[in-house]
């Protein structure tokens, strides 16, 4: 599934970025596979750093493109994802749905130091809520859960 910059592109304002983030679902036994395929695809990347990455606290792994400056964050995840249905240059893809994207970039807030990286998650969520019919209910209920519902009210009124 496509996160990050794409996705919030894809329900608000499209941006660049030099990245591209995915969620994929995957336990420890198909890191194997993942690093063979990866590597396939001209990624830099070894079966040990896709563990470490498994086995840490927030399950990233920054995969460097052996034929350009980008890189490819992988976001590993055991837990079924909430997502739907979209398309890149006319080829299906699965996007988070956007109230998971939502809650997901205020988490990011509440635990980043950057303040420029903060600010664009920030813009993310005005952009998606202009242009993207959300469930404020459910929003409003998770980010309670989470421990961010002033953030959200406040990007709701702004």
């Amino acid at each position: 599934m496509l996160t990050g910059a794409l996705a919030s592109s894809y329900y608000g304002h499209p941006r660049t970025t030099t990245d591209i983030d995915v969620v994929v679902v995957a336990t420890p036994d198909d890191l194997a596979k993942l690093a063979k395929f990866l590597r396939r695809a001209s990624f830099n990347v070894e079966e040990r750093e896709l563990g470490a990455a498994w086995h840490s606290q927030y399950r990233i792994a920054t995969i460097t493109d052996g034929k350009s400056p980008h890189t490819l964050d992988i976001i590993f995840t055991d837990k079924k994802l909430e997502r739907k249905m979209g398309s890149v240059l006319g080829l299906p893809i699965f996007y988070p749905t956007p109230e998971s994207l939502i809650l997901a970039k205020l988490r990011m807030i509440k635990a980043t130091l950057n303040p420029e990286r903060a600010a664009i998650d920030r813009e993310d969520i005005k952009a998606i809520l202009k242009f993207t019919r959300v469930d404020l209910k459910y929003l409003r209920e998770r980010s309670r859960v989470q421990g961010t519902p002033e953030m959200l009210e406040d990007l709701i009124h702004e």
